[in-house]
């Protein structure tokens, strides 16, 4: 750790400015709901000009409680502007709280000096906004950070190198690898990617240019996603993003492209308390589950939530509970009352059960107090006649085949998308296409608890050599509607007719399967435009201009692995 000073400039002579947060603010604050009653009037000061690392002018808003007395300060720091929804999520709650609020436009963003560049400057630039925090009158030296998405790699940048003020860390459906943004299973997160550039590029300015934005890429999604070559489709929508054309042009994470973007170290050497907030739809959800492992791993006080939420809908519908969660972790850690903490490290939302349960844990290690239940992997075994069971099929061979063509990609319906269309979705119509496998087990007789990371061990065999496999696990219920819990893909090399055996994580998942319903797997080719499809001849997609149709053969030896619970 560098030498910080820990001066702090007298507070003695600060004279609160009379200014209010912005009236969109407080009427967005009015509506809502289920959350604890004020505490402070709030102040606003708008505007202010922090010197980034290399002297840029870092637009700032400083949000307060309009009363007498010394309060912790919380540091906001976001490329996607200073209004909606930040100003009252952010700003006006935690002010009402009885906490400052630094609220500041990143570099290139929203009126700030300097050029935005992903990831590549918020260490220094966080860094010299701490020491700006340092001179000011109404700092105390006691410092916390929040926010979600990329609000949360900007905290995990300043605690690369943690300066001494920071007592506790809140990250909301955060991310700390750029490239697993961009990329899972070797394959390009085309929709997802996408909407990262469309926000990046247009929240900052404002509701109308980032709308404009949005609704050209939604009118021109399948012909940016169908385009051959992919690379720079986006820009009649999108304009020209440097940044954007850099992630999707290099998909491999050991390049030197990405060298530095990965913050993952910070949660294992920082020992910042931090909070941890996602959704079991949230599409950064395996890097928080990730973060909590390293924090973990390291000793540092730590805490995990998990709902039923997406990406968008945390900060929404879950608002109510990742407030509470938020403000009792930073009470607990700013201002020496941990009377709001929970017992327990985790808790976690489980789906089919709708409840709420507290853990030691997660994933849950081997004995659990919830249920008094033991957590094993399962391996459930797909048959030729398309039934999933307990039992290993006794002849070995193919089980069954199908065409993917990338002319006609198979779609992607509902999982960790940053759009409306994410979450558990009807997979009906995806599962009667021919290019779609699915194998179901008979009706359960008793409840499955599933419980931590789900993956599928798959031996395929393909007459190109190369594809991509998308497993995804799903919940039929006594309707016969299929839905979806969890699900992954990865690139897959072949040679010959040989199969290859490839490992699928499908993320984490806590969820119980009732009584008289059903576990299906399902197998793929793709999910398009979720991810940009193979084009099947070992051409990287976004720069391959021929397609060629694929088939695929699964065999024997596959498996859908659960992490299952039993009495």
């Amino acid at each position: 750790m560098t030498p910080h000073t820990h001066d702090v400039v007298s507070r003695s002579n600060w004279a609160a400015p009379s200014g209010k947060p912005p009236l969109s603010s407080r009427m967005m604050r009015a509506t809502w709901r289920g959350l604890p009653a004020k505490q402070h009037e709030v102040g606003w000061e708008p505007g202010l000009e922090v010197p980034g690392a290399d002297g840029s002018l870092l637009r700032t808003d400083h949000y307060f409680p309009r009363t007498e007395g010394d309060f912790p300060t919380l540091l906001v720091r976001s490329p996607y502007g200073r209004g909606l929804p930040w100003s009252p999520l952010f700003g006006v709650l935690f002010a009402e709280q009885g906490f400052h609020v630094v609220l500041q436009s990143c570099r290139g963003t929203a009126g700030s000096g300097g050029r935005f560049d992903l990831w590549r400057n918020e260490a220094a630039d966080g860094q010299a906004t701490v020491s700006w925090l340092r001179k000011q009158p109404w700092f105390t030296g006691i410092l916390g950070t929040i926010g979600p998405s990329y609000l949360g790699y900007v905290q995990w940048a300043l605690a690369l190198d943690p300066p001494p003020e920071l007592k506790a860390m809140v990250v909301q459906v955060g991310l700390h690898d750029p490239h697993a943004l961009f990329y899972e299973g070797g394959a390009l997160r085309l929709e997802n990617t996408l909407a990262v550039g469309v926000g990046m590029t247009y929240q900052h300015q404002g509701l109308m240019p980032l709308m404009r934005a949005t609704l050209r890429l939604q009118r021109g999604l399948r012909k940016i996603t169908t385009a051959r070559p992919l690379r720079g489709a986006h820009v009649p929508a999108l304009g020209e993003v440097p940044w954007l054309d850099g992630a999707m042009t290099h998909p491999d994470g050991d390049d030197p492209h990405w060298n530095g973007a990965s913050v993952a170290e910070a949660a294992e050497r920082s020992g910042v308390p931090t909070a941890l907030v996602t959704g079991w739809h949230d599409a950064l959800a395996d890097q928080t589950l990730q973060q909590f492992a390293r924090l973990r791993r390291s000793g540092c006080a730590s805490s995990l939530l998990v709902g039923p939420w997406t990406h968008t809908s945390a900060l929404q519908q879950g608002w109510p509970e990742v407030f509470a969660e938020s403000l009792a972790w930073l009470r607990a850690h700013l201002c020496g009352d941990p009377s709001g903490l929970r017992p327990t490290p985790v808790r976690v939302h489980v789906g089919g059960e709708n409840a709420w349960r507290d853990l030691d844990d997660w994933p849950p290690a081997a004995a659990t107090d919830w249920l008094t239940t033991t957590v094993t992997t399962a391996d459930w075994f797909p048959a030729a006649n398309g039934s999933l069971g307990r039992q290993a099929p006794v002849e070995s061979g193919p089980l069954a085949s199908f065409r993917y063509d990338p002319d006609d990609p198979t779609p992607s319906v509902g999982g960790p998308l940053l759009s409306r269309r994410a979450g558990a979705q009807d997979n009906g119509a995806l599962e009667a296409r021919d290019d779609v496998l699915t194998f179901t087990s008979a009706p359960l007789t008793e409840p499955v608890d599933v419980l931590g990371p789900v993956s599928a061990r798959l031996r395929i065999a393909t007459d190109t050599g190369h594809a991509d496999v998308f497993a995804r696990l799903c919940e039929v219920d006594a309707r016969g509607r299929s839905t979806n819990i969890c699900d992954g893909l990865v690139r897959l090399r072949t040679t010959g007719q040989t199969p290859a055996e490839v490992t699928v994580p499908m993320n984490s998942t806590a969820h119980r399967f009732a009584a008289g319903h059903r576990i299906r797997l399902q197998v793929s080719g793709g999910a398009h435009p979720r991810y940009a499809r193979s084009p099947g001849t070992g051409e990287t997609p976004v720069e391959a201009t021929r397609l060629l149709p694929v088939h695929l053969t699964l065999h024997t030896g596959s498996a859908l692995r659960l992490p299952q619970g039993t009495p």
